[in-house]
């Protein structure tokens, strides 16, 4: 709960919400995992007591993957929108790399009056890193928003 409120308790779930303000596309229960991995793996290099570390491996793995469904849910999607005038290219290599659709909805920029191609891809969080950085390799003066998605049904998620 103190995660979902942007805060932390100032242990390992510290750094982890460090890096995910740089790294925002990683999973806080996965950062918090491999965090407490590697302090465990540390403890058994130093101490050589196997099954402590052994028991908190599952502990761990089992906390990270609670807490990644109590901060971000059990079935849920992300939008991407994008703004860029490589709308195609992006497209194309989300499409070839990824297998995942896109749709061009047509806009208008109110701040400069112009009209905009706005690219829409629904993708699984687990994509989403792919995908911005095909974003961020082709044009990376695109605009993207990143949105969650609480249902999604149809081609590559959930059926009706």
């Amino acid at each position: 709960m103190v995660l979902k409120a942007n805060a932390s308790t100032g242990g390992s779930d510290l750094l982890a919400v460090i890096i995910k303000k740089f790294k925002p596309y990683f999973h806080t229960g996965k950062l918090i995992m491999i965090i407490d991995s590697i302090i465990v793996i540390l403890n058994v290099i130093t101490f050589k007591q196997l099954e402590i570390a052994l028991y908190s491996g599952i502990s761990i793995y089992i906390m990270g993957k609670v807490m990644d469904i109590f901060l971000e849910g059990i079935h849920f999607a992300k939008i991407i929108y994008i703004i860029s005038d490589k709308n195609e290219d992006i497209s194309n290599k989300i499409n070839k790399d990824i297998g995942r659709g896109t749709t061009l909805l047509y806009g208008r920029g109110m701040y400069k009056g112009e009209n905009r191609n706005i690219l829409l891809c629904v993708a699984s969080r687990n994509e989403i890193g792919q995908i911005t950085q095909i974003i961020k390799k082709i044009d990376k003066h695109a605009f993207t928003i990143i949105s969650n998605a609480r249902e999604v049904f149809g081609k590559g998620f959930k059926q009706n």
